[in-house]
C-alpha cells in the first residue's frame, strides 16, 4: 500500500510508522527502535501499533497548493520559486545547508510525484492521508484530479475532528501533529473511494483552479478561494503599541486558531505589513522570529 501525504513532517512520521516498532515512552518523546533490533527498552508501553510496509512506500506531495496560482503545473518554475520563497527567510537551513540546495527543495516533491506515477503505472493501491488543513485538502483534491487517468484502488483516511483516548479528547489540526506510533490508530477511519467520489473531488479541484484566487481557505468545511490578506486580521488584532517578540505573536495565533496555516505564512504577511508601514520593528534581530514588533503609529 502506497501512503500519500502532503507535508514533510507528517510524511516523516509515516515513514517512521512503516519502518519502526514503538517500544517506550517516558514523559517525553517516543522511543522507537528500528525493526530488526533485538534490544528494546526495558519498559514497553501499550501503543497503537505501526503501519505495515516500508518507508519507501511513503510519498510526500508538499506543493502547498492552498497558496498561489494553481493554473500553473506543480512542476512549473513558478511553483518552485513559490516554495523557495516560503522557506528561504524563515526556515533557512531546515532542509539544506546552502541557498542553492534550498532552491532544490521543490525538486524533491517533483521527484516524489514521479515516484507516485510509477507506483500507479505498476498498479499499486494508494492510501491518501488528508485533513481539513488547506494545504492538505487542496493536495487531496488535486491528487484526485490526477487519478482520473488511472484505475488503481484508492483508499483515504481523513483526519477526524477529534479522537478519545483514555477518557481524554484529543484534537489535531493536521497530520503533522500526529506522532508516528499513533498513525495505525487512525486506520479504522480508512475508506475505499469509489470512482464517483474520485470524480467528485476532482471536480472540486477544477472549480478551485478556475477561480484561481491567491489563497485557498477552509470555511464552514468548504474550500474557498480567498484574497491574500484573508488571515491578516489575526495578526493585526493581536498587535498593540507595545513591542512583542514575533515568535510569541505567531505562536499565540497558531495556538488560538487551528486553521492549518503554517507559521511561515504569518511571518511572510508580517514582512508585508512592515514594508507597508502598518507594523514597526521596535528591535531588530538577525533571526526575524526573535525581533520585537508592534503596530506603527
Amino acid at each position: 500500500m502506497i501512503e500519500v501525504l502532503f507535508g514533510d513532517s507528517e510524511a516523516a512520521s509515516m515513514k517512521a510508522a512503516k519502518n519502526t516498532v514503538v517500544t517506550g515512552k517516558v514523559n517525553g518523546p517516543t522511543s522507537v527502535w528500528t525493526a530488526g533490533k533485538k534490544t528494546p527498552p526495558e519498559k514497553p508501553f501499550t501503543f497503537t501499533g505501526w503501519v505495515e510496509g516500508t518507508a519507501e512506500e511513503v510519498v510526500c506531495l508538499g506543493f502547498n497548493l492552498d497558496i498561489g496560482d494553481i493554473k500553473k503545473t506543480v512542476d512549473s518554475q513558478y511553483r518552485k520559486e513559490l516554495i523557495f520563497s516560503l522557506f528561504v527567510r524563515y526556515e533557512y537551513g531546515r532542509f539544506a545547508e546552502t541557498e542553492e540546495e534550498l532552491k532544490q527543495v521543490a525538486d524533491v516533491y517533483i521527484n516524489e510525484l514521479r515516484r507516485l506515477k510509477k507506483f500507479l503505472k505498476d498498479g499499486e493501491a494508494l492510501r491518501i492521508w488528508y485533513s481539513d488543513a488547506p494545504y492538505s485538502i487542496c493536495g487531496f483534491y488535486s491528487l484526485c484530479h490526477m487519478l482520473l487517468k488511472y484505475e488503481n484502488e484508492v483508499h483515504a483516511v481523513r483526519l477526524p475532528e477529534y479522537v478519545e483516548r483514555e477518557n481524554v479528547i484529543i484534537s489535531y489540526s493536521n497530520w503533522g501533529n500526529v506522532a508516528a506510533e499513533e498513525f495505525a490508530g487512525f486506520l479504522p477511519f480508512e475508506k475505499t473511494l469509489t470512482g464517483d467520489e474520485v470524480r467528485m473531488y476532482a471536480g472540486l479541484w477544477s472549480r478551485l483552479v478556475e477561480d484561481n484566487s491567491p489563497l485557498r481557505a477552509v470555511i464552514n468545511g468548504k474550500v474557498v478561494g480567498v484574497p491574500e490578506d484573508f488571515y491578516d486580521f489575526l495578526i493585526l488584532k493581536r498587535l498593540t503599541g507595545a513591542p512583542v517578540k514575533e515568535a510569541r505573536l505567531i505562536g499565540d495565533i497558531l495556538g488560538c486558531y487551528r486553521l492549518g496555516v503554517g507559521d511561515w505564512w504569518y511571518a511572510n504577511r508580517i514582512d508585508y505589513h512592515i514594508q507597508q508601514g502598518n507594523i514597526r520593528v521596535a528591535e531588530d534581530s538577525e533571526n526575524k522570529y526573535a525581533r520585537l514588533i508592534c503596530l506603527a503609529g
